[in-house]
């Protein structure tokens, strides 16, 4: 009997030079990419290498920029898991031209640019208005916490920090004794021990949490005596004495019970509905498209001081973006909520709809009483204007968008992507690594938008349209 198959000769040679043009299909997200990177200006990434030839040979920043870019759309940012697959992923080996940057080229390079890396979100939002996205209309702000690269358990006490750092110093005093007894004063050794060797990053981290917690309590010491100031003045001012409990004289003493993480101690313990995390809290606003405009990270447990800081960054990245509409309407859930938000907001500004309670409440209260209509009743709140609002036909319209914009967003980007935690340690590295994920985010709506337009025109124009 003869079996038909295919015959499998790993043996045999290409008749013609192989190209990496028939590696992938021309609408694949990495041409993509290597076309959307080619007109955007690099030049601050370039202005940190020598420009007189000299040294050994670097990567084209470019090549390395687009390399992170589908890393990023496509779920990996393990910097060794980026080398593996430059040698065993076809997009990745067309992305680098067949070369293997090193896991630490590929994390000093990500560590190196992170400020730029992040500023290229305003340059991937001027491609995306080209293409017709960025409906600013209406525009939706949250807040969602993502874990940083520390445990819980890495949490100590003020005191376990101050102990520790001791113990550490007088052991390199001790060090330095040994070295001066055995070599002469002035004179230095080879090199630190092992055991302190290794122990010196973690001294300098628990410096940073000793200084952070001295400084809190410094900050929360001047509040108290500003408040004792308040109220001294007006009971001055008004020659009567204010009822109520006197507040406490300030002390600038430091909790010994407080708490910071040796890991990273810019981090902070965070509540989730899953319970508590060492992580961050990580900023959005979104448009109905839904395309990001504006991306932050914080380190305050709740979203109430973030909305007017977010809406400002997010009109000025639409500026340099060449978007010229204004954002009308702001939408948000009850973390945003406060008087103080509503009393700051510019007259000249966007609308505001804040959630002033939770969810289910908010949805029990729209189904008990029918929307209200009229003019508005006099004596109302603030609290009471806004409820008002959102019972409203129209409001509850734009505040359904909420959850049509923001909230898919970060499920796409947390599990989708598996982005739930940040790869880098640090507020300034895990805030150019949540803007390079949401930039990329960006990215993806703008491939699928040119693969839409790619169905009535070759995928090549369509790009070419968008430089």
């Amino acid at each position: 009997m003869a079996y038909n198959f295919r015959p499998v000769n790993r043996d045999q040679l290409y008749l013609l030079p192989p190209s990496l043009r028939d590696g992938l299909p021309e609408d694949h997200l990495a041409w993509f990419l290597i076309d959307a990177v080619e007109p955007m200006d690099l030049r601050a990434f370039r202005s940190k290498y020598r420009a007189d030839g000299w040294g050994g040979e670097s990567y084209d920043p470019a090549m390395m920029v687009t390399l992170l870019l589908y890393a990023y759309c496509v779920g990996e940012r393990s910097s060794r898991r980026i080398e593996r697959l430059c040698l065993e992923d076809v997009a990745f080996r067309v992305i680098t031209a067949n070369q293997k940057p090193d896991p630490v080229t590929i994390a000093r390079f990500r560590q190196r640019h992170e400020r730029e890396l992040a500023e290229l979100f305003t340059q991937v939002l001027r491609l995306c208005r080209e293409a017709g996205l960025g409906k600013v209309g209406v525009v939706a702000l949250d807040g969602t916490k993502v874990k940083a690269n520390a445990s819980l358990a890495a949490n100590r006490t003020y005191d376990a920090i101050r102990q520790e750092v001791e113990k550490m110093l007088r052991e390199a005093e001790a060090t330095d004794r040994e070295e001066d007894a055995r070599y002469g004063p002035g004179r230095r050794g080879d090199e630190l021990p092992e055991e302190l060797r290794s122990r010196q990053s973690r001294l300098e981290r628990l410096k940073a949490c000793k200084r952070r917690l001295e400084d809190e309590a410094a900050r929360e010491a001047a509040r108290q005596q500003a408040r004792i100031d308040e109220r001294k003045a007006q009971e001055q001012a008004t020659g009567k004495k204010r009822r109520g409990r006197k507040p406490k004289a300030p002390d600038p003493s430091v909790d010994p019970a407080a708490k910071a993480n040796v890991t990273d101690p810019d981090s902070r313990i965070m509540k989730t509905r899953q319970g508590f995390v060492q992580g961050y809290n990580a900023q959005a606003v979104v448009t109905e498209d839904p395309l990001i405009v504006a991306a932050a990270v914080t380190q305050d447990a709740n979203d109430v001081g973030q909305l007017h800081p977010m809406l400002q960054q997010a009109q000025a990245n639409l500026r340099a973006a060449g978007v010229d509409k204004p954002i009308r309407a702001v939408v948000a859930d009850a973390g945003s909520w406060s008087e103080a938000n509503v009393k700051q907001a510019p007259a000249d500004g966007p609308e505001l709809f804040l959630a002033t309670s939770k969810e289910w409440k908010q949805r029990q209260a729209w189904k008990d009483a029918p929307p209200p209509r009229g003019r508005i009743p006099k004596g109302l709140s603030l609290r009471e204007r806004m409820e008002r609002k959102l019972r409203t036909r129209r409001g509850q319209a734009i505040y359904a968008k909420r959850s049509q914009t923001v909230e898919p967003v970060f499920g796409q980007i947390k599990t989708v992507r598996g982005a739930d935690r940040f790869l880098r340690r640090g507020l300034a590295a895990c805030d150019s690594e949540w803007k390079l994920l949401c930039l990329t985010h960006n990215l993806l709506k703008l491939w699928r938008r040119v693969r839409e337009r790619s169905a009535t025109l070759p995928f090549e124009c369509t790009v070419a349209g968008l430089a």
